[in-house]
Parts: structure tokens; sequence; C-alpha cells
């Protein structure tokens, strides 16, 4: 029987194997050539395969490390990083201050040129006043236009002398009970004054608020400075100056260089206890003296006729000068200062506006001696743009002030007693204390 299994190889009937044929070698060697051209082709894959996988992944034997340039590469990447997230923060903040500057660009416009001519005339009037941005006028208005503003808007000169027979001190003996003041008819309520002769009264208008600080006795008046066998590029802190006097309270004083914030050169003339410590009397133009006699009477004196050291040193001695400070009486497209608000009982009179409004400090003197010191904010502190030169008169003469002159303001403003501040600068960075300033008027304690 024939078998007909596939795995046996076929026989010929007589059982012998059938002979091969040319075409049959032809075709073994194709297919024996097909099959070791296929092995090498494999052996080939497998081999480049393995090289990358080698590459990528090389075989580090224990307690060897990795290779000093991929940590460089590494060092390389953080710092293309960092730089990257710099940039982009650098970026966002000069995006942020272009905006910022065109905003206030296109308001400072918008009110000097809109149709109300108040707020311009406001705008222009207040930053004139300010120490470091009266540039901003001149982004949208000519010279000419902040010209004519300043002189629709100046106050007429005060030029009557202080006449002291209009100032009566009382001493501790003199009706101790009976304290109020007698101003114009009027009559101020009997005040309750604390061991040190000090009276502070809260005022609320409706573009400020401010602190007003009533010193029975004048002689507790002084000048207290950061002068220290000269004066240093750096003032100090009002809080500074009032313990270095030895004293409890006190308020900012006079003009001086306030560029940077350094505080420490004062303009004009400072007199400390008698001695002068600042002369230079025709340092800037329209300077006024403000001080006390050694009878303590307030003056306000314009220094324009004073033109040297050695004429302010007999001046000082003609009128028995024992502390003073200067600010500055100027109204022009470079400033709008003013010193005398109230003389010998009479309020200066205003033209337009007469200024603009921004934190204030003033010092004036009653009837019966008393010394009243106010500071004022504004600038956006509580939302209060300040006070102006008509609120510090009105203020002067509710409270009974005889004669009374404006001091330096704006960021300078501050009142400290008792140990803490009654009111701070209205400079973000200062706000819990004051500028650095060369001097100011401070209140010695009750002998």
């Amino acid at each position: 029987m024939q078998n007909n299994n596939s795995g046996s190889t076929p026989t010929s009937r007589n059982g012998a194997k059938p002979s091969a044929t040319p075409g049959s070698f032809a075709r073994a060697r194709e297919n024996a050539n097909r099959t070791a051209e296929a092995a090498r082709t494999a052996n080939a894959t497998r081999t480049a395969t393995s090289g990358r996988t080698a590459t990528k992944q090389p075989v580090r034997s224990a307690g060897t490390t990795k290779p000093k340039n991929k940590k460089k590469k590494n060092k390389n990447s953080i710092w293309r990083k960092i730089l990257k997230y710099l940039g982009r923060t650098l970026l966002v903040v000069l995006v942020t201050v272009i905006i910022l500057l065109a905003t206030a660009y296109i308001m400072i416009y918008k009110c000097c040129n809109g149709p109300s001519e108040a707020g311009k005339e406001l705008f222009v009037t207040t930053i004139l006043e300010s120490g470091q941005m009266k540039f901003l006028a001149s982004w949208v208005l000519s010279k000419e236009e902040i010209v004519a503003i300043q002189e629709k808007n100046a106050m007429p000169p005060m030029t009557t002398d202080i006449d002291t027979d209009l100032i009566n001190i009382k001493g501790d003996d003199d009706d101790p009970d009976d304290t109020g003041a007698e101003t114009g008819g009027d009559y101020v309520e009997k005040e309750v004054f604390d061991k040190n002769g000090v009276r502070i009264v809260e005022i609320s208008g409706r573009t400020f608020f401010a602190k007003l600080m009533i010193v029975k006795d004048p002689s507790q008046v002084r000048v207290g400075s950061s002068y220290s066998n000269g004066w240093g590029e750096y003032g100090i802190e009002l809080e500074k100056i009032v313990k270095n006097a030895g004293a409890i309270g006190g308020i900012n004083g006079g003009l001086y260089e306030s560029s940077g914030n350094k505080g420490g050169n004062p303009y004009g003339v400072v007199v400390q206890n008698g001695k002068i410590i600042c002369n230079k009397p025709n340092s800037n133009s329209g300077l006024y003296l403000i001080g006390l006699t050694n009878d303590n009477i307030l003056i306000i004196k314009d220094l324009k006729d004073i033109k040297s050291a050695s004429a302010f040193e007999s001046y000082c001695k003609e009128v028995g000068l024992r502390d003073a400070v200067c600010f500055q009486e100027e109204s022009t497209d470079a400033n709008n200062h003013f010193v005398p608000l109230v003389i010998n009982g009479e309020g200066r009179e205003l033209n337009g506006m007469g200024s603009g409004a921004n934190p204030r400090t003033a010092i004036g003197q009653r009837a019966d001696g008393a010394i009243l010191m106010l500071v004022t904010d504004g600038r956006g502190a509580q939302s209060h743009l300040g006070a102006t030169a008509s609120d510090l008169i009105a203020i002067m003469l509710e409270y009974g002030a005889i004669n009374a002159a404006n001091l330096d303001g704006g960021s300078s403003s501050s009142m400290y007693y008792d140990g803490e501040y009654e009111m701070t600068s209205t400079t973000l960075y200062y706000q819990h204390s004051s500028w650095r300033l060369p001097d100011g008027f401070v209140v010695m304690p009750k002998n």
C-alpha cells in the first residue's frame, strides 16, 4: 500500500529514490542564498539596534560617576531657565510702567484740557507746590500757560509789620481756669491742657484731616535740628529731632534740599537757642524767617533786605531772636510757595484759588501767647487731596491766631508727641514716620 505521509520522501514504485534534475538544484541554491541573505540582514539590524541602545544608556559599573559634561549641561539648563524667567519679569515690569505713565499722561491731559478751568488751576497750583513732581505741569501745558495760571491765583503780599503789643502772654498765675481766647468777638471754649500744657485738637475738612497742637506756654517751643558741629548730608526723622532736643513733641520746620530725601541741608537761616547754625539769608529768593524772640513773640520776617550773613547777625541781636527757621514766598512757573497767613489778626487776601491742595504745616500765636502748631494730611492719604491756603487761614483765625505762617509741607509734614506720631508723612515708604529733616519746632516739657 502506498504511504501518503507528507513528511516522507517520495519513492518510485520499486522503492528507489527519484533522480535529481538540474532545475531542482538551481532552485535549492537560490533558496539557500535567500535564506543566508535574510540571516545577514537580521544580524545587521540587531547589531545596529544594540549599538544605539548602548549609546543612549551606557552601562556603568558600580562606583562610577556621571560624566562632567552632563553636569555642565544641567547647570547651563538651570541658568537658561533663570534668565528666561528674569526676562519675562522685566518685560512685565516694563509694560506695567509704560501703562502707568500712559494712564497718568492721559489723566493729566484731560484734567488740563477738559471743560473744567478750576480743575486745571487746582492741578497746576498743587503740583508746583511739590518737591519732585513740578515737571508734570509742563507735560501738557506751555510755560506761558503755567505762568498765567500762577499770576491769576497769586496772593497779594502782606507787608504789614507785626504789632507785638497785640500779644499779651499769660503766666500760670493768670486765671488758670480761664484759658479761652478771644478772636473776632467770638470766644473759644475753655481748654483742657495735659500735664505739659499741651492740647491736641482733631480737625476734619472737606479735603483734609488735620491735628492742631496748642502749647499754652510759648517759652516751651524751640527749634530742634540734626546739626552736630556742622550739617551732614543726611537729616534725621522728626522723632529723633524731638528726642535729641530733650523735647516731648514737635512738627517739621523750614525749607531744605529735599532731593533723594537726604534732608541734611537747610536753606536760608536756622537759629537754635540763640545760636545761628545756618546763615545763608540770600541762598534762595523770597525767603521768610519764622521764629520766636527771647520775649516769646512769634515773628514773620521777609529777609529781602538782609543781604549778608553779617547783616543777619546784626538783626538777631536787634530783635533778640531765640529760635527760627526759613520758608519761601514765591509764585512762578517753578514754585508756588507762600508764608504769611495771618498778620495782626487779619487773614491774608486771596486771588482765585490762592494755592493748591497739599499736606501742610503751619505755626501761629494767639493773643494770650499760646502757640498753634498745625499739620494736615493730603496727596491721597485717607482719600484726601490736602489743605489750601484758604483752609489754613480759616483754621488759624478760628483758633484765635493773631499771627500765623505757613511752613514747609508736602511729604515733610509731620507731628510727633508723647512717644508717637500724631501725623506721619504721606509718602508710602515713610507712612509710619517722617522724612529725614534738618530741623523742626519742638515742644520742651513743662518745668
